[in-house]
């Protein structure tokens, strides 16, 4: 991809704000299931965040689909703020938190160029979400714990990450392509030949 394929279509900002909004809902929703889920994991609290890849995917999926600068980072901040004005239990938060969990997926893409959209891509943007939102969350929730324990949790945060928003991202980009409904996009068209 040259600099000139860079710039954003309108279909790219529709496309990236449906996934978005579409996310955000899912996440308000998630965050249900994780207030929810939290007695079940009284015994390992750490393990409780094998269930954070939910809330990563977003950030891999629109950088797997709309392939330019910026897409990882916008359908990501774009969801976490609807989960914010749906009433996340996390408040503007919330906001921080998507914005540093695009980023890390942005940073992958930005290594490879914008150039490489491979499963193995997909799967270190995972990594690279999972990491930003363990640099966010270790501080403001998991302080008063040992870093053993704060690993832990990375290591929980990396492996539901690859998971659900690397793997999960992959297989749905995949089967939006074998709807047809991402023709327009790159995603699309190089699919298509795999």
């Amino acid at each position: 991809m040259n600099r000139a394929d860079w710039s954003w279509r309108t279909v790219d900002i529709v496309v990236a704000a449906a996934i978005a909004i579409a996310f955000g809902v899912v996440f308000w929703a998630w965050n249900q299931v994780w207030a929810a889920a939290t007695p079940a994991f009284v015994a390992i609290p750490p393990a409780q965040n094998i269930l954070y890849g939910v809330w990563l995917v977003p950030a891999v999926l629109g950088g797997l689909i709309i392939r330019k600068p910026g897409a990882a980072l916008f359908t990501e901040l774009v969801a976490a703020s609807v989960s914010a004005i749906l009433g996340s239990q996390w408040g503007l938060d919330t906001l921080l938190s998507g914005a540093l969990q695009g980023l890390g997926a942005e940073i992958v893409f930005l290594v490879v160029g914008y150039r490489r959209w491979t499963i193995a891509v997909a799967l270190i943007a995972a990594v690279g979400t999972a990491i930003a939102a363990w640099i966010h969350d270790t501080p403001l929730y998991y302080a008063d714990i040992g870093l053993g324990p704060q690993l832990v949790i990375l290591v929980f945060m990396v492996v539901s990450a690859i998971v659900i928003a690397g793997i999960g991202s992959w297989l749905l980009m995949r089967s939006l392509v074998q709807t047809g409904v991402l023709a327009q996009f790159p995603a699309g068209r190089s699919q298509q030949r795999v």
